[in-house]
């Protein structure tokens, strides 16, 4: 079976699932690895609502052996007050089990996000995406400034991250900048996958 990327994402209006299949991208120009998209369930306020076991659209959801599995992971979330949204939390807070075991320990990551506004909290929901990954053991990966886009953009893109500003109605397309930067973090992803299944064991 061929290795492969995880990029497990949220989103509601769309902004995050467009930086995801563009952070797919740049896995697949890679060549090594199969991009992977997984998405989560939301999260009900009301106890008894379950959710079918397969979307109706979009991605299927993650199971954590598909987290397990992974040689890398693209971890994805739209802006909650600065923070990820509750069903990316949620999910996050069952893999206990793979922290008992280790199973993510070593492998690299990054994180991206989607705003409604260009000073939304972009830079804090990237930073909080990443505290359970450094828990799991994982190896961050940002965006370099030799990425010339981090230097012209207008719209989303963070040294911490891909972003995207979706605007108030969530509707804006993915500006040029904000497509290279998310195709440039799968890249990098899996480059530097493909650099530690050299080196292992």
């Amino acid at each position: 079976m061929q290795p492969y990327i995880l990029i497990l994402y949220y989103s509601r209006s769309g902004g995050t699932a467009m930086l995801a299949r563009h952070v797919a991208r740049g896995i697949q120009a890679h060549g090594g690895f199969e991009a992977r998209l997984r998405t989560v369930p939301p999260v009900s306020a009301v106890s008894e609502q379950t959710t079918p076991a397969i979307p109706d659209t979009g991605a299927v959801y993650c199971s954590k052996d598909d987290l397990a599995g992974c040689s890398a992971l693209a971890l994805g979330s739209p802006t909650r007050f600065g923070n990820m949204a509750a069903p990316l939390k949620h999910f996050l807070e069952s893999t206990v089990d793979l922290w008992l075991s280790q199973r993510l320990v070593g492998k690299p990551a990054g994180v991206f996000c989607s705003t409604g506004s260009l000073h939304g909290g972009q830079e804090s929901t990237l930073l909080t995406m990443m505290l359970p990954l450094f828990h799991h053991g994982m190896l961050l990966l940002g965006v370099p400034y030799s990425e010339s886009a981090l230097n012209t953009t207008q719209t989303g893109g963070t040294p911490y991250g891909p972003t995207h500003v979706s605007g108030a109605d969530g509707r804006a397309a993915l500006s040029e900048d904000e497509q290279g930067l998310a195709s440039a973090l799968g890249r990098r992803l899996a480059t530097v996958a493909q650099g530690l299944r050299q080196d292992g064991p």
